[in-house]
């Protein structure tokens, strides 16, 4: 008799600020990403959304062989040989489906639709062996109330073992890049969003354009920011606990570092 595998633990969801290609040979920054995941239960896949994937309804990517998207432009020849041969995640592919169905979220598919690097880039730092089944979901849209609404409808994945995984950037502000310090801004942004997830306060985490200092300096447009809304939305039934097990400053100061992981 084969003895029955046991339940998958409950996953966290998490959101990382990703960085760019160059995040590969930032050494510090891979030893935070590596650390992290040793730290997480193994997730017997990711499902993961990016904030360089925005495409109505939302749509999902490749079930495997699946593929990279080099979606940057003017960097070294060595980011564009890259490779990530992650598992396709077919099943899990019909469990998003079925979820969104359930909700009333309409669902397309993309079977040629790779990993972009806001995917790939931290994967190769938490998963290098590429061993973990990947499936990618597009953004749907840039409306605040269906981004946690799509998070709610993936919450039961928690319960199959999926690390659902949100990947952009709190702060994002190429104008600023390079520039020495940390502007006040992005202190001031920075902080508002790490008290508001904290208190997982998704009515201010949506009205954050409104209500948070600095929004429009910080994410002229929001597109990286709009993926925590998603991983809120996933974690909004049970209110955990709340950790930021990466912070600080990149590029100059001006994008913070500060990733999260709920429960």
């Amino acid at each position: 008799m084969v003895p029955e595998r046991p339940a998958p633990p409950r996953m966290p969801v998490i959101f990382a600020a990703h960085g760019a290609p160059v995040l590969l040979d930032d050494a510090e920054w891979m030893a935070e990403f590596a650390a992290w995941a040793q730290a997480l239960p193994h997730p017997e896949a990711v499902l993961m959304v990016s904030a360089h994937w925005e495409q109505r309804p939302a749509t999902l990517g490749a079930t495997g062989p699946v593929p990279l998207v080099h979606d940057f432009y003017g960097f070294p020849a060595k980011y564009y040989q890259v490779t990530y041969p992650a598992p396709g995640a077919p099943r899990l592919a019909l469990r998003v489906r079925d979820l969104l169905a359930s909700a009333g979220i309409a669902c397309a598919e993309a079977p040629s639709r790779g990993l972009d690097h806001g995917a790939y880039v931290p994967l190769v730092a938490m998963y290098p062996k590429a061993d973990v089944p990947v499936l990618q979901l597009s953004l749907p849209a840039l409306v605040p109330a269906e981004l946690v609404a799509l998070g709610r409808a993936l919450a039961p994945l928690r319960d199959d073992g999926v690390l659902i995984f949100g990947s952009g950037f709190l702060t994002h502000n190429m104008a600023y890049a390079f520039r020495p310090g940390t502007p006040a801004w992005a202190l001031e942004f920075d902080h508002w969003a790490a008290e508001a997830l904290s208190r997982l306060d998704l009515e201010a985490l949506m009205d954050f354009s409104r209500r948070a200092p600095a929004a429009h300096t910080a994410l002229p447009t929001w597109e990286h920011y709009a993926p925590v809304l998603v991983a809120a939305g996933a974690v909004a039934a049970d209110r955990p606990s709340t950790l930021f097990p990466i912070a600080g400053w990149w590029m100059g100061g001006a994008f913070t570092k500060r990733s999260v992981q709920f429960g």
